[in-house]
């Protein structure tokens, strides 16, 4: 299978899955967001908590140049593992949340 295809298989699987343990309210929806043309994914939270207006971005993940830049993971839940344990090697996940300089100290690509 083309890796490109098997990476946005692998990234709207992951992010339904935690959609489906992520629970909504009255006031705040989360909600998956899959831009397959510029290979972009997102969890996010919209709504109200109260008064104030709620607008989060759960988990990013982006497809650039061959390899899964995971950009936001405000999780409590590992996301690059889990992207391990659905077949993305370690080799093929960049941890975009950490500094250029962190990268290469990472268990994962540094780009």
């Amino acid at each position: 299978m083309d890796r490109v295809k098997h990476f946005r298989e692998t990234i709207e699987r992951v992010i339904n899955e935690v959609l489906q343990i992520t629970p909504s309210t009255d006031e705040t929806q989360y909600k998956a967001m899959f831009d397959r043309e510029h290979d972009r994914y997102a969890l996010i939270a919209v709504g109200w908590e109260g008064s104030q207006r709620v607008l989060d971005i759960i988990i990013y993940l982006e497809i650039i140049n061959g390899k899964v830049w995971l950009q936001a993971d405000n999780t409590d839940l590992a996301i690059a593992r889990d992207l391990e344990r659905a077949g993305v090697s370690k080799h093929e996940i960049v941890l975009g949340i950490h500094p250029p300089d962190v990268r290469p100290y990472t268990e994962y690509a540094a780009a």
